[in-house]
């Protein structure tokens, strides 16, 4: 924390980040009659590396902050599916498509929404501290004064460090690394093939566009490296342009013990991630946002916390699960092998990963079988 100095301005919120997880935290609070004002230190448009792809669930809750991305700014897609060296197994979402979407796409259809409700955006601004009376300092000397501060900064979040609020409960990290090919999508799923230790993510993100990412515990592998594993992915993309430059990101699985003080609350990677295998961090960031802002409408930022846990639990139990023979090759296969056999098992999964079942179906509709298929096969 910094000592405040003299008061130039004044808002109900304050959200220091201009990320996704920030945009829809101003979204919300304005749609609950606040006074907002955003500030980053980068200027749009704001790229990050990620799979890109909206599930149902996480369009549902973009749906909820009065954002409908247009169909011809992505390409819809009907499900996921699995390929490795134990076979290959499928199945579409049971709430509706999803939708693949470039990052700054994303980026650009929530600040045009943030700025039709009127949150003032202040980009290319640095924060330099916060005060534990709720003020904020700005690179330049300016102060502000408000209510609410949200640290929407990251996972490695200044507000974080700020509020005192860096006890980790939790903590795993992955590497990713991504890159668009000019191509046609040859496929209306989300293909995720399983490697030796590494996941490799093909997601369709236009009419003639392919993200393409790899995930692993690896910092040196990269996208040319995995995809000498998958002989026709790597075919398929022999002759295709690249579309962007390679970006690569750290992948954290982390928790903290508190996400709020008096005055101060978390969002989005500064408050916790799930893996990003699970596919779930802007969907966690959009819910996030809706209950934030409840929360502050209600002069009560522990009810924010206790929803915060309960919403991250699904993920939690997901990134777990599915991550749990990445480090086993041997066992890798089995599990394919037993999805291919028992592809009603992956529907199942599939539900549990979008919302659509509780952890109770997912353990005796699909655990349990899986785990007993594996004994069989």
């Amino acid at each position: 924390m910094v000592k405040a100095a003299t008061v130039k301005a004044a808002t109900d919120v304050f959200i220091i980040g201009g990320g996704p997880a920030g945009l829809a935290a101003a979204i919300a609070a304005r749609e609950k009659g606040f006074t907002v004002t955003l500030a980053d230190g980068f200027v749009p448009p704001i790229d990050k590396a990620c799979g890109e792809g909206l599930m149902p669930d996480s369009r549902e809750a973009l749906g909820r902050l009065g954002v409908y991305p247009p169909p011809e700014c992505g390409a819809s897609f009907r499900g996921i599916r699995f390929l490795g060296e134990g076979g290959t197994v499928q199945a579409a979402f049971p709430t509706g498509p999803a939708i693949g979407l470039r990052r700054v796409v994303l980026h650009g259809l929530l600040m045009e929404r943030a700025a039709s409700l009127g949150v003032n955006l202040r980009w290319g601004v640095s924060v330099r501290g916060v005060s534990r009376d709720g003020a904020v300092q700005l690179a330049g000397g300016e102060t502000v004064r408000t209510r609410y501060i949200i640290g929407a900064d990251g996972q490695n979040s200044l507000v974080r460090r700020w509020a005192g609020l860096e006890a980790v409960s939790h903590h795993n990290r992955r590497f990713g690394f991504r890159r668009h090919y000019g191509i046609r999508p040859w496929s209306d799923y989300m293909e995720i093939y399983w490697g030796p230790r590494f996941q490799v993510y093909t997601t369709p993100v236009g009419s003639r566009e392919v993200c393409v990412a790899v995930m692993s515990r690896d910092p040196a592998l990269r996208l040319d490296t995995a995809l000498a594993y998958f002989p026709e992915l790597a075919e398929r993309l022999r002759d295709a342009p690249a579309s962007s430059s390679d970006r690569g990101s750290v992948i954290t699985s982390r928790g903290f013990r508190r996400i709020h003080t008096a005055n101060v609350a978390l969002i989005g990677d500064a408050s916790g991630s799930a893996d990003a295998i699970t596919g779930d961090g802007l969907c966690l960031s959009f819910q996030q946002a809706v209950l934030l802002a409840d929360a502050m409408a209600g002069g009560n930022l522990a009810a924010y916390q206790r929803a915060h846990r309960q919403i991250a639990l699904r993920p939690r139990i997901m990134g777990a699960f599915m991550l749990s023979h990445a480090p086993f090759p041997k066992l890798q296969r089995r599990v394919l092998q037993a999805l291919s056999s028992r592809p009603e098992l992956f529907a199942h999964m599939l539900a549990m990963h979008v919302g659509a079942s509780s952890p109770t179906e997912f353990l005796t509709r699909a655990v349990l079988p899986l785990g007993w298929r594996m004994l069989t096969v």
